[in-house]
């Protein structure tokens, strides 16, 4: 049985050889994740030619996801670490401005971000290390906030800076993310993923920037964010739950909810969404994962992910390849439960008042009715695609495609198996899309398979056609 559910596995010091990520890539890796918080250009170059090698010598595609390191603010540099208490009074300042009058024998920590101070106000939440120290602003100016410590810890330099309930004035793309995007899309990535997205128009301007050269996942990760996240959805190409920073600025509570609804939200409009962080956390150092984790990741698919992704796991942890080996196990265990007990996996979606959808569910019922061992799609853009693993169809889903970009792109969705085909005329098509299937071991003599295209063949956006093929 083919996994249906996605895997996508980070690259760092752990995964940086040819042998390792051809073992990533055998263990059920089907994309894999530049993080550039991380590394150089020339390590991500290597990463990316080794790639490209491999999915030549594995005959599949392989996508790859750049991740920007996005606006992530810290405190400046401390003298030595400090230990916080309690109800601690503190004074949080720009370098190089006066500290005020006010501040007088409190702790003062050097905050080195103007749009900070421009986007507190009273009794504004300030986390800091990961949300391990949390402080309400009590008084502020332009340069400076006093701030009451709620929950303490020892805070030493440089530690990471988030605002949970303020929504900063600043472009979604840094200088540096500037440059890492020119260099990404010089590389061929294939997604790029937008860090710390808070409306609409961050993905906008970003798009503006990449031009149509690669799709762009939102990652969402500020409460804020959520205020517009339908919007957000329908100007992205793909969403990142990223339960990371997610975690930190909303309460532990509310994240599992957060993702469930932004799951149900993205697969209704076809848009792939993956869900990150923490996943298999403790095969960072262990061979093997924790109950609870086995269960997170098989409850992200229960609830219809298109993508699990795993992070430190894979880059920096011990055991990368049985990380993903153990994902690969509790994915195809969850999705075959579901295929026993569809109750228990995703609910099935409303069909669009569109030809295209129409047509894409009446393709997933027909397989079901007539026990068709697969389900064919012919696609130029990979809409047809995004239409069929809409409605999370119980048979293989193969599609074919000429554009090699649109393949890898297609990485990310949800149950589709790619292969390239050139374009050709319609029965020459299907000849060939018959030989594929054999091929892969999806089909043999004597059983159906429902096939969807176009009408006129191969122009794109005319998927209005069904067709069963007898092999």
């Amino acid at each position: 049985m083919q996994r249906a559910t996605k895997i996508i596995a980070t690259l760092g010091p752990a995964s940086a050889t040819a042998e390792v990520l051809e073992a990533l890539a055998k263990a059920g890796a089907n994309l894999f994740r530049l993080n550039f918080s991380h590394g150089s250009h020339d390590d991500h170059a290597e990463r990316v030619k080794t790639i490209r090698a491999l999915e030549k010598k594995l005959g599949r595609r392989i996508g790859i996801l750049a991740d920007l390191q996005g606006p992530k603010f810290r405190i400046g540099a401390l003298e030595a670490p400090i230990e916080l208490t309690k109800g601690q009074m503190l004074c949080l300042y720009l370098p190089d401005t006066k500290l005020p009058d006010a501040s007088a024998g409190m702790t003062a920590i050097p905050l080195p971000h103007v749009e900070i101070f421009e986007a507190l106000a009273p009794n504004s939440l300030i986390l800091m290390d990961d949300g391990k120290i949390r402080l309400s602003v009590k008084k502020l100016s332009a340069e400076y906030a006093i701030a009451e410590v709620m929950q303490a810890s020892m805070l030493s330099s440089k530690k990471g800076v988030n605002l949970p309930d303020a929504q900063l004035d600043i472009s979604p793309l840094t200088p540096k993310d500037i440059i890492d995007l020119d260099f990404a899309l010089s590389q061929g990535a294939d997604y790029i993923a937008l860090s710390f997205v808070q409306k609409a128009s961050d993905i906008l301007e970003a798009k503006s920037k990449i031009a149509g050269r690669a799709q762009i996942v939102a990652k969402i990760e500020k409460p804020s964010a959520l205020d517009e996240i339908d919007d957000i959805i329908h100007a992205s190409d793909a969403v990142m739950v990223a339960r990371g920073d997610l975690g930190v600025e909303s309460p532990a509570e509310q994240v599992p909810a957060i993702q469930k609804r932004l799951i149900a939200k993205c697969r209704r409009v076809g848009k792939p969404v993956i869900i990150a962080t923490q996943m298999l956390e403790s095969m960072i150092s262990s061979g093997t994962p924790t109950r609870a984790e086995a269960s997170d990741v098989a409850g992200a698919v229960f609830e219809g992910t298109d993508a699990i992704m795993l992070s430190a796991e894979t880059a920096a942890g011990s055991y990368p390849v049985e990380a993903v080996t153990m994902m690969d196990r509790i994915a195809r265990a969850a999705e075959n439960h579901i295929f026993n007990h569809p109750e228990d996996g995703p609910a099935e979606m409303e069909v669009e008042p569109s030809v295209y959808h129409a047509v894409a569910e009446a393709a997933v019922r027909l397989a079901d009715t007539i026990d068709a061992a697969a389900i064919v799609a012919f696609t130029a853009s990979g809409n047809t695609a995004v239409r069929l693993a809409r409605e999370r169809p119980r048979r293989p889903l193969m599609v074919l495609c000429p554009d090699i970009d649109v393949e890898r792109r297609l990485t990310l969705l949800w149950g589709a198996i790619s292969a390239h085909q050139e374009e050709a005329l319609y029965e020459e098509a299907v000849n060939a899309a018959v030989d594929i299937i054999k091929e892969k071991g999806l089909a043999k003599s004597g059983q159906s398979i429902v096939m969807v295209s176009g009408m006129p063949f191969g122009i794109s956006g005319t998927t209005n056609a069904l067709r069963v093929v007898d092999i």
